[in-house]
């Protein structure tokens, strides 16, 4: 179990006072300066050093996309943009960081962008998070007034703007290119790959995009040194980790742990245990409604980081677990997730526009079991025609989840299509 002293988040459950004078009790905008006076690129290779690793999904070494940014500017201004558009289903931790600790963010801000030799950062925030805007408005404001942000930030000698954008709640604009084509004003629709923004991102200029957790840890880091962070959690998996646990607990809760825990570690150390005992588990999805589900037997073991994840053909994802037991009917869940990534779907790639559409028809048909057993592998291959085909991993996203339910129950669509036929119904 992670230390007390070493949790980064102290006020994740908004039991203290989330405005400046409580976030700096906590620590934050301790000496900001002194870790601005160690230049640009000692943050980054402190931040390598670290193997710090994206919590937005993807798991990217934060360090490595640092060092994309341009050194020396070719007349261009660069930018940070925060991806606060959280909107995957089951994830709720940005969401609590943003309300509860607004300023462990700020100060990630001005350390990140000055890292990487930024005029300003934008975060981008989900529009349906009202007071967590207000909240981050009001940590902004609270920042400038006390010379931590703007004209000579910290007294560094370096000028720094932090503007908050408020999206309309489409989960694509998550995607990152997305977000950048929104928060230009345009449609939010993914953009082809390269170029980069580290190249041409916003306005076309440089540009990183990272998750509000991965910047948000970056001055801790920076302060306790990248060698405290490698002790905790595993190789290549390192420092700790929001876990969101929702679905089928007896407390459903956000908490700050070591990467590696073992899942049922995690859900009965916190979430109070899944609803009816242990043994009452179905599945559980551990990263966020897009990866694919894994079984009780799985369950038992897995410990809860990338790597470990992807051995079992999973995915660590935002690390929402979503716990599911017997008594959730498991085609029924997928064909909802199906519906949802229909919805959100921007409809610009031809595998995704049509195929999302096609999955959700059959996994409403699959639920009833008004279907065939050969459809089944045609499903998959379907979802495989998808995956991997589009501009962006939306695509990746509505497939996983079926290609999930197919590989581990299998034998419960057989089951369902079986019934089905033998019904009355069925014959007229």
């Amino acid at each position: 179990m992670l230390r007390d002293e070493d949790r980064i988040f102290r006020n994740l459950y908004g039991a203290g006072d989330w405005r400046l004078a409580g976030a700096r009790s906590r620590g934050a905008w301790d000496d900001t300066k002194s870790l601005l006076d160690r230049g640009p690129d000692a943050i980054v290779d402190e931040i390598k050093k670290s193997d710090l690793r994206g919590r937005g999904g993807a798991g990217f070494p934060t360090g490595l996309k640092w060092s994309f940014m341009p050194k020396q500017s070719d007349g261009r201004p660069s930018y940070l943009v925060v991806n606060a558009d959280e909107s995957e289903p089951g994830t709720c931790k940005d969401r609590d960081i943003l309300r509860y600790d607004p300023h462990v963010l700020l100060e990630g801000c001005l350390v990140a962008g000055f890292a990487m030799r930024t005029r300003a950062c934008y975060i981008y925030i989900r529009g349906e998070f009202f007071n967590e805007a207000s909240n981050l408005q009001q940590a902004i404001d609270e920042a400038y007034a006390a010379g931590l942000l703007g004209k000579n930030a910290c007294g560094s000698g370096y000028d720094y703007d932090v503007y908050l954008h408020r999206g309309a709640g489409a989960y694509i604009c998550g995607e990152e290119t997305a977000l950048l084509e929104s928060l230009e004003g345009k449609k939010g629709q993914p953009r082809l790959k390269p170029p980069f923004p580290a190249a041409v991102g916003l306005y076309g200029c440089p540009t990183t995009v990272n998750n509000v957790e991965t910047i948000a840890v970056a001055p801790t880091i920076l302060r306790r040194g990248a060698d405290w962070w490698l002790k905790i959690g595993r190789p290549k998996n390192t420092g700790t980790k929001i876990f969101c646990i929702s679905g089928h607990v007896n407390k459903p809760c956000n908490v700050e742990e070591a990467m590696g825990i073992p899942l049922k570690e995690l859900i009965e150390t916190y979430a109070g245990g899944v609803r009816g005992g242990w043994d009452n588990l179905l599945a559980v999805i551990p990263g966020g409604s897009s990866v694919p589900m894994l079984p009780r037997s799985i369950c038992d073991t897995i410990l809860m980081d990338f790597d470990s994840l992807r051995e079992v053909k999973s995915g660590l994802g935002t690390a929402a677990v979503i716990v599911m037991d017997k008594s959730t009917d498991l085609i029924a869940a997928i064909a909802r997730l199906s519906h949802f990534y229909m919805h959100e779907s921007c409809g610009q790639c031809t595998p995704c526009r049509e195929g999302t559409g096609w999955m959700w028809r059959v996994m409403e048909r699959m639920v009833k079991g008004n279907a065939t057993i050969p459809e089944i592998d045609v499903l998959e291959e379907v979802t495989r025609e998808v995956e991997g085909h589009t501009i962006c991993a939306l695509g990746d996203a509505a497939a996983w989840p079926i290609q999930g339910l197919i590989r581990h129950f299998r034998p419960e669509l057989e089951r369902r299509i079986e019934a089905y036929r033998q019904r009355p119904q069925a014959a007229e």
